[in-house]
């Protein structure tokens, strides 16, 4: 189905519609937030009624994005819609919303592990984020792209390709950026919001990452555990972007930052500069994500999660027979 067709599709099932809910995946990152927020402006627009559920709070570096008090943080849909907007989603299971059974589901996604499981299904995986479609979407329609959307979709943009740094960025991802900038989002205002505006919490919580930091030949993994956070004061969300730190060490292909959850179990980030598909290991563990962004959940302890890890991504490396890089040493 072509961009043209998928979004012709889209208009028409939104023209027949009258109630809406949006939402995204639980702990939601800059494009979840920035095109819940942008996709409801633009229902709006078209005379929609319009709820936003999250089942995790608001980051605090988005939460000075236009319109945000309208999110609702719930764990459950105790009413029916006329259709439910799913972004950034392979599942239902993904939202941790209870609910959603039976209703009318419209599933937009990019990801290079997305699945066609709602009624009406986009997928684009040369989108550089879920908001670009939203942008797509809202151009389609003729509605007018305000400056508070610009701002919501502009966020979702410059976080979801890594400030314009992954290797999927190319001329379209700039001409989106120039687009939503002319269309009034503050590029220096959201970039000083998104990078620093963190609390001390996360600060602490990086050192402790660090602390632990171990690198080997191409690949660099890191953990933090339930005590660390408790000892930090940090919170779920000061996790976001630790993994960050280590693919940019030169000479790393590959990262894994493991954090261990409440329940004992751990979330794994991956991140690559392209060499190593790490969509295609979060899968091998029932996660997903992009080629250069992934994650997944595996069961612990910790020394086997590790290795368990390790030993994908050292084949995966083997796989593309790269030079082998100068070893940093191990942490």
């Amino acid at each position: 189905m072509s961009h043209e067709v998928a979004i012709a599709e889209l208009l028409d099932l939104i023209d027949t519609r009258d109630r809406f809910l949006v939402t995204s995946h639980a702990r939601p990152d800059g494009d979840a937030i920035g095109s819940s927020l942008g996709c409801a402006m633009l229902l709006e627009q078209l005379g929609k009624q319009v709820d936003v559920v999250l089942a995790d709070q608001v980051p605090l570096i988005y939460r000075t994005l236009p319109c945000v008090d309208c999110i609702q943080q719930r764990t459950g849909i105790d009413r029916a819609y006329d259709a439910i907007i799913l972004l950034e989603c392979d599942g239902v299971e993904r939202t941790r919303l209870s609910g959603l059974a039976g209703q009318f589901l419209i599933n937009i996604d990019h990801h290079t592990s997305g699945r066609r499981f709602a009624d009406f299904n986009w997928i684009d995986t040369t989108a550089c984020a879920v908001a670009a479609m939203i942008y797509q979407v809202a151009h389609a329609s003729g509605v007018r792209i305000s400056r508070d959307m610009a701002t919501c979709l502009y966020t979702a943009v410059l976080t979801d390709t890594g400030s314009f740094g992954y290797i999927g960025t190319n001329g379209s991802t700039l001409s989106l950026a120039h687009d939503l900038v002319e269309l009034g989002a503050n590029a220096g205002r959201i970039a000083q919001d998104v990078y620093f505006s963190n609390p001390a919490s996360k600060i602490r919580l990086l050192g402790a990452a660090l602390s632990r930091l171990h690198t080997e030949e191409r690949l660099a993994w890191t953990c933090i555990t339930q005590q660390d956070m408790l000892q930090t004061g940090a919170a779920e969300e000061d996790c976001e972007g630790i993994v960050n730190y280590l693919i940019g060490i030169a000479g790393v292909e590959a990262a894994v930052f493991l954090r261990e959850l409440p329940d004992r179990r751990f979330r794994l980030s991956l991140r690559s500069k392209g060499v190593v598909n790490v969509a295609r290991v979060a899968e091998r563990f029932g996660g997903g994500g992009h080629e250069n962004a992934s994650g997944c959940t595996l069961e612990g302890p910790l020394p086997v999660v590790t290795e368990h890890i390790l030993v994908r991504l050292r084949a995966e490396l083997q796989q593309q027979r790269c030079p082998v890089a100068e070893t940093f040493g191990v942490g």
